[in-house]
């Protein structure tokens, strides 16, 4: 996905509007910003996960259960739980319920998984914090150990970014963006970075799934050239440089997400 925040079409399924936003509706057009009630639920589930302090392998409540608790319907809470399930978040079995996933990623075991709220604006802070010190060390140790096989990784991941915002091809950038980025972890050398990246990148797809949409934006011109910048530092033997490149996109993206976020919230 896309460094930059992004929209991908929505499920007709709506949440409850509450007595007082209706009044204030009163008749008139949706807000642009407009968010289907199945993201909605999927958030406040990952809320109650996390409020009940419950871990991998634990039993969640029935999804007519959660309907009640979230004053919703069973249909909207059964298309988040499909979200969630997508995420890895949580497991139906079938017979048994619905359970807290236990996901193999370093970051997305039980205290992880139950602790990461994707819109919550404190925790994207906290996750670009530490994506900023993995990516950071991993770009500069790729500028003094990348092979000629790894460095044209990154770079061929590097032009398909370019090519899919060129040519207005969302999903090529977006597996472009990944590939650069594992790309330049792999190049690291270093397993304990490469595992690092690819599982604070995964709770950041999370983010994007939930509440953050993906589609360009403003800035993905900016990713492009943020991503040639860091390319061409590590190509050219210079770590110092491919940090700072690397520092700078990291710090951009987050304000990206940081404006999106508090979009949402507050309009």
């Amino acid at each position: 996905m896309d460094d930059t925040p992004a929209t991908e079409s929505a499920l007709p399924t709506q949440a409850p509007v509450p007595p007082a936003a209706a009044a204030q509706g009163n008749g008139k057009e949706e807000r642009g910003d407009y968010r289907p009630g199945y993201e909605i639920v999927a958030e406040r589930i990952l809320e109650f996960i996390a409020e009940s302090r419950l871990v991998a392998g634990d039993r969640l409540p029935t999804e007519i259960d959660l309907a009640q608790r979230l004053d919703t319907s069973r249909a909207v809470v059964r298309e988040a739980v499909k979200i969630l399930s997508a995420l890895g978040r949580v497991r139906a079995h079938k017979g048994r319920g619905l359970f807290v996933a236990d996901d193999e990623g370093m970051l997305v075991t039980s205290r992880w998984g139950g602790f990461f709220r994707p819109v919550d604006l404190d925790h994207v802070l906290m996750l670009f914090e530490f994506r900023r010190v993995q990516e950071v060390a991993a770009s500069s140790l790729a500028a003094t150990r990348a092979t000629p096989a790894e460095l044209r990784a990154v770079e061929v991941a590097m032009r398909q970014c370019r090519h899919g915002y060129e040519h207005g091809e969302v999903e090529v950038f977006n597996q472009g963006d990944e590939d650069f980025h594992m790309a330049v972890a792999a190049a690291s050398h270093n397993t304990f970075l490469v595992s690092a990246v690819r599982d604070a990148r995964r709770l950041q797809r999370q983010s994007s799934a939930i509440g953050i949409h993906d589609t360009f934006s403003t800035h993905t011109g900016l990713a492009v050239e943020e991503h040639e910048a860091i390319y061409r530092a590590i190509r050219d033997g210079r770590p110092d440089e491919a940090a700072e490149a690397t520092a700078v996109h990291l710090d951009r993206t987050l304000e990206d997400y940081r404006r999106e976020i508090q979009r949402r919230l507050f309009g």
